[in-house]
Order: C-alpha cells, then structure tokens, then sequence
C-alpha cells in the first residue's frame, strides 16, 4: 500500500537523511566554535590520544560545520559525508567504545548515536545526494 502511495520515491528519503545528517553536524560544528572553543576541543583531543589534538580540532570543527552544510544543501556530498563518517569512527573508537552501544546508568552516552550518524553518512557517501539537492537535478532543469 505504501509504496502504491508513494511510488518509488525514494530521492525523498536521501533528501530526509541530508537534512537531518547535515543539521545535526552544523549543530555540533557550530558549537565546538562558538560554545566550547576550538581551544577546549583540542584539550579534549588532547585527553584521549588524538595526535596534533590542535590542528584536528579545527579540522573536526570546520568539517563539521562546513561538511554538515554540504551535505544539507548536496553539494560535493558524498566527500563531505565520508569527512563526517571518518569523524565518527574515530569518535566511537577513542570515545564511546568502552561505553559500549547503551551506556549504563551515569556512565556517559554510548555510541548508538554515533553509529546511526555513521550509517546516514555511509548511505550517503554510495547513494549520493539524490535529485533533490543542488548537485542533483535541480541545477541541471532549466530556469
């Protein structure tokens, strides 16, 4: 039933997975610049065993931002996804793996958010943005 409902429309879906992927990241993005600090990142990175914590800090936070804002509006978005999927596998394996999937009570945060980010980032990186974005066929209609 639903798919006589909706056909095969499944360009609706990967606009639904963008817009999330990318609001989400443009959220953390914004914060570790404007909330937290580039310098607090670094320390963070610091902390747990990233190397060059300072330079990373900055590539995290401007790919989070700038990558989010790609993938939101699909442009170059299946580099800029996989920036945001690299991000979370290092995210996972430095941070939340010794969590685990559902961190027990006042523990942390697991990494079950981290792996459904990873997974719309991946989807993204082999589907592509879709027609609906502006890599897609919105810039090839005519006006």
């Amino acid at each position: 039933m639903l798919a006589r409902l909706f056909g095969h429309r499944w360009e609706w879906g990967l606009l639904v997975a963008r817009v999330v992927l990318g609001v989400i990241f443009i959220a953390h993005g914004y914060q570790k610049l404007f909330v937290i600090g580039v310098d607090n990142v670094a320390g963070f990175f610091a902390r747990v065993g990233i190397p060059a914590p300072g330079l990373f800090a900055w590539v995290v936070t401007l790919w989070e931002l700038l990558g989010g804002l790609a993938v939101l509006v699909g442009v170059l978005t299946r580099w800029a996804a996989l920036g945001l999927a690299v991000i979370m596998v290092v995210a996972t394996l430095t941070v939340k793996l010794e969590v685990g999937l559902i961190a027990p009570p006042g523990q942390g945060v697991g990494y079950e958010l981290d792996l459904a980010l990873l997974a719309l980032a991946l989807m993204l990186v082999l589907a592509g943005p879709g027609k609906l974005s502006v890599e897609g066929d919105v810039l090839k209609r005519e006006l």
